[in-house]
């Protein structure tokens, strides 16, 4: 059965960004992250549209939009935040998480 619990967070703008992303594309509000293994620095962060939670989904909501994370990424990410950041070098889901030891510059991937 899905958790939800507060091991993982999803601000106000990230949730507005999944909104209309979803709605767009005609899909529930949910994001899912996960962890792969690659990326610059060992692990890499990675984001899609989900149309249901898993059994073993830890669930953050935000505004009615859920972040949904799987119980192997969890452990990698838990007391993560999840953004959404506009900036002159473009807009991006950005992870601010407190278990990695280090990141690449493009924020994409993090080592622990």
């Amino acid at each position: 059965m899905a958790t939800l619990a507060p091991d993982i967070a999803l601000t106000p703008s990230a949730a507005a960004r999944v909104a209309a992303i979803a709605a767009r594309q005609g899909k529930p509000a949910m994001l899912r992250l996960s962890v792969d293994g690659g990326g610059c620095s060992g692990f890499q962060y990675k984001f899609g549209l989900a149309d249901t939670a898993d059994t073993d989904d830890t669930i953050a909501e935000t505004d009615g939009v859920r972040l949904l994370v799987d119980a192997m990424s969890l452990e990698l990410v838990r007391g993560a935040s999840v953004d959404f950041v506009e900036s002159l070098g473009g807009a991006a889901f950005k992870v601010e998480n407190p278990q990695a030891a280090s990141g690449c510059g493009c924020g994409a991937s993090f080592s622990v």
